[in-house]
Order: C-alpha cells, then structure tokens, then sequence
C-alpha cells in the first residue's frame, strides 16, 4: 500500500467473491506481536463477507493469522501446503490443497518464478523430475510459496498480500521469495509497518 489505505477502504475494494487475500509471513514471531496476527485475521474476516483469505500452514505468522480468519469464519480460509498431511493437527482451513495434488509440469510459470530464488533453483528440477528426498523437500516449499501468489490450475491468484516480516532483515528466505513473487505478478502487498496501525486503531 504505497498511499495509506483505511481498513475500510480496503474492504470497499476488495471484499468481492473472486479475492484472495494472502495472509502469511515469518516463522518466528515475536511475542509481543502474535496477538497483532490473530487480531489482523480476525479483523479482515469479521469486516468482510466474500473475499477469501489463503496461508501456507506454516508455524509462526501464517499459524497466528489463520487462528484469527478461523474464530469468524473458516469456511473462508483455504491453505496451501508443501506435501500431503503438512501439520494436519494444526490446519484450522476448510479447503486445504496439497503441492502433490496439484500437476507442476503443466504450470511451467510457476517452476520458472520459483527458481528466481536461486538458493533452491537446482533442487526445484529435480524435484520437479520427481526426486523426493530431505534436500528436495525444500523445493516443495518454494513452489507452494510460488503458487500461493501466482494460483495453479484451478487456484486462484492472489489479489493482496499482508505479510509478517523480519523489519531488521527483511525479505528473505520464503516470505522474502513470496513478496518477489508479488512484485514479479504486481500483486500488491505490505508488512507490518503499515497495517500493525489498523490493529491498533480497532482496538
């Protein structure tokens, strides 16, 4: 949000029923900030009524903010996850889609952004080709990170993304490689730094 945007602006432009709200960010989460995440959830969920909200399952932000979206409404979360059964006790969605159930080859968009992250590019072919291991696993993540951004088959793209970053090192590793994505397909998006004021001013 390059020019400062009110909650309810926000809902008067997005709050339609082919939105797709990307919700998702750090693992490591500062304690004084996980009430920040839930709240954000629960604040976008109980203002809207058709838009979407998309997480990766991930532990830290997109757990705290899926735990928000879930207290009004989980019929509007759906999660995207790197393999089949990814932290299944923890995934508060109703439409969960696994990386395996969804046919790579036939999305080669999605394989050429995700090897923008050149730390994985390598591991991306071969797991790609089929290889399965500890060190291609890795792989899978940046894929699904790619496809919650970009959409594959039947998922749809996102059309906004609230991110929880690391402010001191920002965009690195997976959030850093999904806020790429974002910039590559201009799909909106912001940290913290702005949105943390709409929290606080609900409360």
């Amino acid at each position: 949000m390059n020019n400062y945007m009110t909650i309810d602006d926000f809902i008067l432009k997005y709050d339609h029923s082919n939105s797709v709200i990307l919700l998702e960010g750090k693992r490591n989460v500062l304690d004084s900030d996980k009430e920040k995440l839930f709240a954000l959830g629960k604040l976008l969920t109980s203002k809207s009524s058709k838009m979407t909200f998309r997480s990766g399952n991930a532990e830290g932000a997109d757990q705290f903010f899926s735990e928000g979206v879930a207290m009004v409404d989980y019929k509007r979360l759906q999660v995207i996850t790197p393999y089949t059964g990814h932290r299944q006790k923890t995934n508060k969605s109703y439409d969960s889609i696994a990386l395996d159930e969804i046919d790579i080859l036939s999305n080669p968009e999605v394989i050429y952004q995700s090897k923008s992250n050149k730390k994985t590019e390598n591991l991306i072919d071969r797991y790609v080709l089929g290889e399965n291991n500890r060190y291609t696993i890795k792989a899978a993540y940046i894929l699904r990170d790619t496809i919650k951004v970009m959409g594959a088959d039947d998922i749809k793209p996102a059309t906004f993304a609230f991110f929880y970053d690391d402010l001191d090192d920002p965009k690195v590793g997976g959030t850093g490689h999904t806020m790429n994505v974002c910039e590559i397909n201009e799909v909106p998006f912001c940290d913290q730094s702005e949105w943390f004021g709409w929290v606080e001013e609900s409360v």
